[in-house]
């Protein structure tokens, strides 16, 4: 009895397929001692551990303590690992299956890819040697918001996401049982990826701000001659309503101004459809992924405060390109099979990193960027340095980072919170992970803060100070067992001294609240 008593666990992990998984059948656990005995329906193996539902509630028993009996019990010894993977066809479509042939290949396993539909297909892996099939990868690919709701249906155990996941689809998990998908461990974020405003080749506008492209976006602007071209209405084009990629323009470009979508706005149901679209109008504007810009012009970002920035490698890496779009694995709060989490770990990897570079989209792997090819922040900042105290401050931080390099990590906060956002979270971890490798032993870390430039300097030094430290304390506090004695760890502010946006919109004094890390 003592081996069932520890073996059930009440509503915690789960391992659930697609819908085309092999039907639910009851089965009979009974404790190796013949003392006790469980009957239900079950919904789910993973290869260490039963998931059922029972007249107790739904119950996850290691499969160690227990005997199975019944037509529906799954092969200990011939068990086969099925995960389901929905969402983004953006990262479904070339980046999640050349991970996966990586993986495979790392791990000795041969692939096989199986199409089932005109959205969803299958990777069978086996054993290189033996042929002996080991997993199947079932992959749905559509948008962001199919993702989340085949999540909340029990019909994905993992998600591909082109933007955090909303309060409403946060509350509805937890009501699932799907656990806090807020928490750290809950979201990965796999690569990066940007909505680039572009035009067609023939267009003469170079430049557009965050602002007017909210005007644009609301349909508030709507002429080209605003912005120094032809007298001609402007079309807007954009992904379609559910797409990730969307949804996130609406949520950074329009929420915060507190407008609403244009209605006649052309929606595309592909990247590549969008960025074609584009170059075939003379008179139209679209929000593109980095990956996908085809022959279209792309804008510069700029605004009144006379900064200018380009969606390029690095730029969008540092997160200093504005509209960084970073692209999401969740992960509800159940047990994934072990081949399932051997390869979520994989994806983190610094292989992994050179297979999502050639697929064409911005890596994770940390990199040190050297003083003096910051040339155009440093700019940016002389630009906007206003009075004596703004000069000497801009001087400080000058002399404080000279020498220095800055690493490609910066963490931001949600909108009116002290609380980090998605892909901050991420980069904790990952910050803490290296140091707990010992990649900075013996170097020097120093957390910069910076301000927007709203209100008196000193209060906005202070904030920048204060959001340096929180940073510095979260990752400290994941990198439980770094060795924090081989390397010095500072944190400083330096308030409004460089700002990456305009201050002219709650957008861009937001880009501006940021913690960057450099070293020595």
């Amino acid at each position: 009895m003592r081996y069932l008593c520890a073996a059930v666990l009440a509503a915690l992990f789960l391992f659930s397929g697609m819908v085309t998984h092999a039907a639910a059948q009851d089965i009979t656990l009974r404790s190796r001692d013949g003392g006790v005995e469980l009957t239900g329906t079950l919904l789910g193996f993973d290869g260490e551990f039963y998931r059922l539902r029972t007249q107790y509630g739904e119950l996850t028993v290691d499969s160690s303590g227990v005997l199975c009996e019944g037509v529906g019990c799954p092969s200990l010894i011939d068990f086969v690992a099925e995960v389901s993977v929905s969402g983004s066809a953006t990262m479904g479509s070339v980046l999640m299956p050349a991970l996966l042939e990586a993986f495979a290949l790392r791990h000795g396993l041969s692939t096989q890819r199986e199409a089932t539909g005109e959205e969803t297909f299958t990777y069978h892996l086996r054993d290189a040697t033996s042929g002996k099939s080991v997993g199947r990868f079932y992959f749905h690919l559509t948008n962001t918001d199919t993702g989340f709701a085949d999540l909340l249906s029990d019909n994905a155990d993992i998600v591909m996401a082109l933007r955090e996941i909303r309060r409403s689809e946060v509350s509805q998990a937890r009501e699932a049982g799907l656990g806090d998908l807020l928490k750290p461990n809950r979201s990965r974020v796999l690569a990066l990826d940007a909505m680039v405003p572009i035009v067609a080749p023939g267009n003469p506008v170079d430049a557009i701000s965050p602002t007017e492209l909210s005007r644009m976006l609301s349909g508030a602007l709507d002429n080209w001659q605003t912005l120094g071209g032809p007298d001609a209405p402007i079309t807007v084009h954009l992904r379609d309503v559910g797409s990730g990629l969307s949804q996130g323009v609406e949520d950074r470009l329009v929420k915060p101004v507190r407008a609403s979508m244009n209605a006649q706005i052309m929606r595309h149901m592909t990247n590549a459809a969008l960025a074609e679209a584009v170059e075939g109008d003379p008179f139209g504007i679209g929000l593109a992924s980095f990956s996908e810009t085809g022959n279209a012009k792309p804008l510069v970002l700029t605004g009144p405060c006379g900064f200018q920035l380009r969606a390029a490698r690095r730029s969008i890496k540092t997160e200093d390109f504005p509209l960084t779009a970073p692209m999401f694995l969740y992960l509800p709060a159940r047990r994934l099979p072990v081949l399932a989490r051997e390869f979520i770990a994989f994806t983190q990897s610094t292989a992994a990193q050179i297979v999502i570079r050639r697929a064409g989209f911005i890596d994770q792997a940390p990199e040190e960027v050297p003083i003096d090819l910051q040339g155009d922040r440093f700019n940016n900042a002389i630009l906007v340095t206003d009075g004596p105290a703004g000069l000497e401050e801009l001087q400080r931080m000058t002399r404080t980072l000279s020498g220095m390099r800055r690493l490609t990590l910066s963490f931001r906060f949600e909108a009116g919170s002290s609380r980090l956002d998605a892909q901050s979270r991420s980069n904790v971890q990952q910050l803490a992970s290296a140091l707990e490798a010992g990649a900075y032993d013996g170097r020097r870390l120093l957390f910069a803060g910076f301000s927007d430039g709203q209100g008196p300097a000193d209060g906005n030094l202070r904030i920048a100070k204060t959001r340096a430290e929180t940073v510095r304390r979260a990752v400290l506090d994941a990198a439980e067992t770094a060795d924090t004695s081989r390397v010095v760890i500072q944190n400083d502010g330096f308030g409004e001294a460089m700002p990456m946006a305009c201050d002219d919109s709650s957008w861009g004094r937001q880009v501006n609240r940021r913690v960057e890390v450099w070293l020595q």
